[in-house]
């Protein structure tokens, strides 16, 4: 579990460092109209993943692009350098993701509360509920609705943590019986092989349900 400690030098946390690191390696915008590639990449890059999430969205919704698109381009970068050897992965940190979660599951919510309070206070008990049942229905729903920030925090931890730990676990496997079991170490290689493909997955597919769960709590409030 060292690997999920927060990095230090002489006393001084490197958690500022590790995050807006991955943001440097991204190339800067300018005015030219022929840019190179990797330029030409990032922009289609970044149009693609605003389409994705905007389009849930009404036009009211659309004022949040900047924020979700620049959230979800900041999670895959930290979850897919991550996975790289002798790094930290910041988003395996529950702190940082309550972090994220909470600010922007209560600004969504607190848009709904201001804006359309009957329609935003009205999810709360269904319509055509027996009169017996409403009280504990809305205690469920309550519950439901607070509990939204610990469960994105939560997701994304434990499916980044479970793949950090399993790769560690097997890449130590296949080191320690390199020397005394070699056919045996080749098949737990090619299981570390197939592995880190499904993390680099997971680790994609987890910040973008991350931002669309957000997308969609934000849409259930406009």
């Amino acid at each position: 579990f060292d690997q999920f400690s927060s990095p230090s030098l002489m006393g001084i946390p490197l958690i500022l460092i590790a995050t807006t690191f991955p943001a440097l390696l991204l190339p800067s915008p300018n005015n030219r109209w022929v840019t190179d590639r990797l330029s030409t990449l990032q922009l289609w890059i970044i149009n693609l993943i605003t389409k994705q999430l905007m389009t849930p969205l009404n036009k009211k919704g659309h004022k949040w692009a900047l924020i979700l698109t620049s959230l979800m381009v900041f999670l895959l970068l930290i979850n897919l350098l991550g996975l790289l050897p002798y790094t930290f992965t910041p988003t395996t940190q529950l702190s940082m993701n309550l972090a994220l979660a909470f600010p922007l599951w209560l600004a969504t919510l607190l848009t709904g509360l201001r804006n359309q309070p009957s329609i935003s206070l009205g999810h709360l008990l269904p319509e055509g509920t027996p009169t017996l049942l409403i009280p504990a229905l809305i205690l469920i729903e309550t519950t439901s609705l607070l509990i939204r920030p610990l469960a994105l925090g939560v997701r994304l931890t434990a499916n980044l943590t479970a793949g950090h730990l399993l790769i560690q676990l097997i890449s130590t496997a296949t080191t320690t019986l390199m020397s005394t079991m070699p056919v045996v170490s080749l098949l737990t290689l090619l299981v570390l092989f197939l592995l880190t493909i499904l993390e680099v997955a997971v680790a994609m597919i987890q910040a973008y349900v991350f931002v669309l769960l957000l997308s969609l709590y934000l849409q259930e409030n406009i």
